[in-house]
């Protein structure tokens, strides 16, 4: 048997989840489709899932139909090395969906994503400072480091 990951993220679409594994593994390297399944075959049900893996995480994908809709008390988190790194994946992540405060996202179909660049963690230890930071954050849409840096050097 494979060796599986202890927990896998498992997302309910309505009718999307092929087309949104296909444009997450897009969005991501080291990325793959690893199967794709209808759940009846031999009958119309169109119903699909689809494993797929986003930089080593491993996903399923659902076709469950409009029973059940994502909001943003979950999210996916997305850490970011450079400001590079952030202007891409709000870019790609952001396309056709919302943008929100802080880095937060809800992409085209309807998940919730936090693109945050890892820096930020350091920059909050510190109480004398971490109100400045915070400050600078919530008027921000896309995270801008550099502005967090200074808000922290101020």
């Amino acid at each position: 048997m494979a060796n599986l990951q202890k927990i896998t993220p498992f997302l309910w679409f309505d009718g999307r989840a092929k087309e949104a594994a296909l444009f997450y593994t897009s969005v991501f390297d080291n990325s793959a489709i690893l199967s794709s399944a209808k759940l009846e075959p031999g009958t119309n049900v169109v119903a699909h899932t689809v494993e797929f893996e986003l930089s080593g995480q491993r996903f399923t994908a659902l076709d469950g139909g409009p029973l059940y809709q994502f909001t943003p008390a979950i999210s996916f988190v997305v850490n970011c090395e450079s400001q590079k790194e952030i202007d891409y994946f709000w870019e790609r992540l952001s396309e056709d969906g919302e943008q929100e405060m802080c880095g937060w996202l809800t992409d085209k179909f309807g998940v919730s994503w936090q693109v945050v660049p890892t820096v930020l963690g350091e920059l909050l230890i510190h109480p004398s400072k971490s109100y400045a930071v915070i400050k600078a954050l919530l008027t921000m849409y896309k995270i801008d480091i550099e502005q967090l840096l200074a808000a922290y050097a101020a």
